[in-house]
């Protein structure tokens, strides 16, 4: 008899494990770790949210939606759009509501992707973008960056990758897992290129509100931009509702028809309840999201300086929450830091090869974690690269910003 792996689909089976996973499931192995691993907000949801979940419950809101999602929901986010990006969408035809960002990737990938297509992913990139054109049949072309570059991908780079298969091109600012943000003008650049070589664009804004340095631009708002591209974006990080799955994907309404026929044959729609909770963080939600994010850039601060006070090359990042620092300097691969530094010191961090060959030399560091446990894991990343040979300065704890109160956002403290 065969093997049963022997009946699983090849190309599945050549797919690694999600190397942030793999870490997070050593965190759950080891007592007295300190987490910076999986990016997901400490905070809890806002209670005005969760109320509004309760209350649709408590209402009977226990039945299917439409494929597309809520109507209320889909106007919120056309109005939301329009008001943060300057750009208009239709709710009724050029909106859906998805399970996650993750599905909405998934669904623009395959709506787009023919057997044989490229798409190019500025390197180093999220975990999931590579597989799920890879499962999509199409062809990944990476297009590595440096931190010397701010991990910024350029119009010159993408143009260099193009061939006359190349149909997709990724982009993720503010960027999982460096940081990195888009300044207007080279993002311009590439709408230009984009354009000229009739090329599409799938753009993950997942992290927009948790932009720190200038402002974010959308990539759908630029001239020329709005038709061939998908916009993806949602409610997880900004509003910390990783656990609620709801996301959204926004583009001419072929490009959603297409993506809706296959969200209605596997996921049929996303769970009720939890479009009406994003539906009260669009309302009302602004004031919370703020402080949240007023938090993580204090943070930020704290962790790039920390870093580079250890003698760990780290650029600034300017979105997201995470920082991307340099660790060569030890004589350990990150795979080897990363798994050394969880079993040494228990503090969790990603192997920068996880986002591709591009971060090898890295770790990811997420800064959604408290002030207190962010300090305390310092105090041992100092002791770790000195056991390595590296000379780290003291690490304290910042001071409080002015005016700064707890509990903040829902109860969380920070």
């Amino acid at each position: 008899m065969k093997t049963w792996n022997s009946y699983v689909n090849p190309l599945v089976s050549s797919l690694p494990p999600s190397g942030i996973r793999r870490f997070f499931d050593l965190v759950t192995e080891t007592k007295g770790v300190i987490s910076l691993g999986v990016g997901e907000p400490d905070f809890i949801t806002p209670w005005h949210i969760r109320e509004a979940c309760i209350y649709s419950l408590e209402k009977g809101y226990t039945m299917y939606t439409s494929n597309h999602g809520l109507l209320a929901l889909r106007q919120a986010i056309a109005a939301d759009l329009e008001a943060a990006c300057g750009v208009t969408y239709n709710p009724k035809n050029e909106i859906l509501v998805t399970v996650g960002v993750s599905e909405g990737l998934d669904l623009a990938v395959r709506a787009l992707t023919c057997p044989g297509d490229e798409v190019l992913i500025p390197e180093p990139s999220y975990v999931s973008y590579a597989p799920c054109v890879l499962l999509a049949g199409g062809k990944v072309i990476t297009v590595p960056t440096t931190m010397n570059e701010g991990f910024r991908v350029t119009a010159g780079k993408i143009e260099a990758a193009l061939t006359p298969r190349t149909k997709i091109l990724i982009l993720s600012y503010p960027n999982n897992p460096t940081g990195a943000v888009m300044d207007r003008r080279t993002l311009l650049e590439i709408a230009e290129l984009v354009q000229a070589r009739d090329l599409l664009v799938i753009s993950d804004e997942i992290y927009s509100r948790l932009t720190y340095t200038g402002e974010h631009t959308c990539l759908a708002g630029l001239p020329g931009m709005r038709e061939r591209t998908v916009l993806l974006n949602g409610f997880s990080k900004a509003y910390a509702m990783t656990g609620w799955r709801i996301g959204y994907a926004a583009g001419n309404p072929d490009f959603i028809a297409a993506m809706t026929k296959i969200h209605q044959y596997t996921l049929l729609c996303a769970p009720i309840t939890a479009q009406m909770a994003a539906l009260e963080a669009l309302k009302n939600g602004r004031l919370a999201m703020t402080q949240m994010v007023q938090q993580y850039n204090r943070r930020r601060l704290l962790v790039m300086h920390a870093f580079r006070d250890m003698g760990l090359p780290c650029f600034e990042p300017g979105g997201a929450f995470y920082a991307f620092p340099e660790i060569a300097g030890t004589g350990l691969s990150s795979e080897e830091f990363a798994e050394r530094l969880l079993q040494e010191e228990k503090v969790a961090v990603v192997p920068g090869n996880a986002f591709g060959p591009s971060g090898e030399g890295f770790v990811r560091c997420s800064y959604a974690a408290s002030v207190e446990d962010l300090t305390e894991a310092f105090r041992r990343l100092a002791a770790f690269c000195r056991a390595h040979g590296l000379r780290p300065k003291t690490i304290s704890a910042p001071r409080p910003l002015p005016g700064e109160r707890r509990p903040l956002a829902g109860g969380a403290t920070g």
